[in-house]
């Protein structure tokens, strides 16, 4: 499954704190999702999702 992380993300580093196996934040100051999310990591790439206080996340076929 793959994460996306949209425009409008606000730095708050959230989504990085509850899951740093998917998302990271880049060199511009911007969550991204470098990695691909796998079945061990689905509930905590969803609980990052959900948390985002502006809901720029997505995950493809979850």
């Amino acid at each position: 499954m793959k994460a996306t992380v949209e425009p409008g993300c606000i730095s708050c580093g959230l989504c990085v704190s509850t899951c740093p196996e998917v998302f990271r934040l880049g060199s511009d100051g911007l969550a991204e999702a470098y990695a691909e999310v796998t079945e061990n990591l689905l509930e905590t790439a969803q609980e990052a999702r959900d948390g985002c206080p502006v809901s720029v996340i997505t995950i493809e076929g979850a």
